[in-house]
């Protein structure tokens, strides 16, 4: 069984990856779209949120699909969308072509997103789940940093709708590897389901908190998506080749597909966690502020890549400490679908101060204030968790 737990994750993890180069995809042809459609920094924002918009409304009863057609036939559905998503942007002449591809993309990997995360849950409840869900996040940057480091040449050598039908490819792969090698765990209890509750009903004790870890959440992610999408552009204005850039910001993603388990491994083992999370939040947001200013960005992007680590495990897991058992399959869609919230906005917000500015800066600036406002939201949740226990 222990083979199979850890051999299970490491299909997950490479599956999960495709999520991530998919996702990047946009950014790393983003000149291409810009010349070819004809369309400025906003759209190309609003490309890149729509990956995540979906999640708003699907997160929360997304998880309650896998209750009624299975975890498998979820993921493999997800994965398909994400097929079909990312063959339509690559078929596109227009924008709105390309908008309704990438909708469909984002539909695919909510779903595929939510459902993996049950996954990993079910295979490592009550064993190394820190570890396994430290392991499971590794995944979404070494998609982007592989697609960091290939996808901008691919659009130079060959072209930018080249891209998007590898991008389809790799998920229709990743499809057929958990059609054909995944199966729930054998000492998995079905009868967990009868817990997922079928309403979405919260008391309010509960609805506060979990909405903060959400927001939490969301905006540490916003902070990380702009540094890996909007820092390349950056340094582009710096003199920087395009490949060079993407080559440079990739290194904090390789560097944190490392850190992303052994943070969570050793802030475990530290503890202090709230002081953990705080501390390395606002070191990243200080190196996404001094990018635009200081001339080592390799040495930048390193330590964005080595202080997310040990925060993303503890944010993660912030719901559990506010959630009653009962309580906890709804009172994580609303989580998630705060994170969704955040993710497709902060980018559309970013490309939108680019445009309105005229400065490269400015998406990188609002990036590192992301990783403030997370050390904000952190704060409320823990204010709101003992406001609320004094009422009670």
């Amino acid at each position: 069984m222990l083979a199979n737990r850890w051999t299970m994750l490491g299909m997950l993890f490479l599956v999960r990856t495709s999520m991530g180069f998919q996702f990047q995809s946009i950014a790393s042809v983003s000149p291409f779209l810009i010349e070819d459609m004809a369309i400025g920094f906003t759209e190309i924002g609003t490309l890149i949120g729509l990956f995540m918009l979906p999640g708003v409304v699907i997160a929360l009863p997304g998880g309650l699909l896998g209750k009624r057609f299975s975890d498998k036939r979820v993921c493999v559905s997800g994965l398909a969308l994400m097929v079909v998503g990312g063959v339509l942007v690559g078929v596109s002449q227009s924008y709105e072509i390309a908008f309704a591809g990438r909708l469909l993309s984002g539909i695919g990997a909510v779903l595929f997103n939510v459902v993996l995360t049950k996954m990993v849950a079910d295979w490592f409840a009550g064993k190394e789940i820190v570890t396994g869900f430290g392991v499971m996040l590794g995944a979404w940057p070494f998609g982007i940093a592989l697609g960091l480091v290939s996808q901008s040449i691919l659009a130079e050598t060959y072209s930018w709708q080249i891209v998007m039908y590898l991008t389809a490819g790799v998920c229709a792969v990743g499809l057929g590897v958990v059609m054909a090698l995944y199966h729930a765990p054998r000492s998995w209890d079905h009868s967990s389901l009868a817990e997922t509750p079928t309403h979405f009903r919260i008391p309010i004790q509960e609805l506060i908190p979990v909405s903060m870890a959400g927001l939490a959440w969301g905006a540490f992610n916003v902070g990380l998506v702009i540094f890996f999408s909007f820092t390349p552009a950056l340094l582009t204005t710096q003199g920087w080749s395009a490949v060079d850039a993407g080559s440079l910001v990739s290194l904090g993603l390789w560097v944190s597909i490392l850190s992303l388990p052994l943070g969570g491994y050793l802030t475990e083992r530290i503890g202090f966690t709230n002081a953990m999370m705080l501390v390395f939040s606002l070191v990243t947001g200080a190196a996404l502020f001094l990018l635009p200013y200081l001339p080592f960005p390799i040495g930048l992007s390193i330590l964005v890549g080595l202080s997310i680590g040990p925060p993303a495990g503890a944010l993660v897991a912030l719901p559990t400490q506010a959630l009653s058992a009962e309580n906890r399959g709804p009172g994580l869609g609303i989580f998630y679908s705060w994170y969704y919230l955040a993710m497709a906005a902060g980018p559309v917000i970013a490309g939108l101060g680019r445009d309105l500015s005229g400065s490269a800066a400015i998406p990188v600036l609002f990036g590192g204030a992301m990783f403030v406002a997370t050390t904000f939201f952190i704060g409320m949740f823990h204010l709101s968790r003992s406001k609320m226990a004094a009422v009670n």
